[in-house]
């Protein structure tokens, strides 16, 4: 059996700081999009007063085509 080298114990994974910061910002990522869930569940998302039939300037429903002479 071989001896563990120094410089393959330090290579391992769970060695590297930059693996359990990128652990890190993706574990806050996670809570934060369950935060944000969570937080936007407790108010309701009142509906718009709606004057015409468009969205955003766009007409809701197709205008029928004009008669060909």
């Amino acid at each position: 059996m071989k001896p563990r080298n120094n410089a393959q114990a330090s290579l391992a994974w769970y060695r590297l700081p930059v693996v359990w910061l990128g652990i890190l910002v993706f574990a806050a990522s996670l809570a934060g999009c369950a935060w944000i869930i969570a937080a936007s569940m407790q108010y309701r998302d009142e509906p718009l007063p709606v004057t015409a039939h468009s969205v955003m300037g766009v007409p809701a429903h197709a205008h029928p085509a004009p008669a060909s002479s």
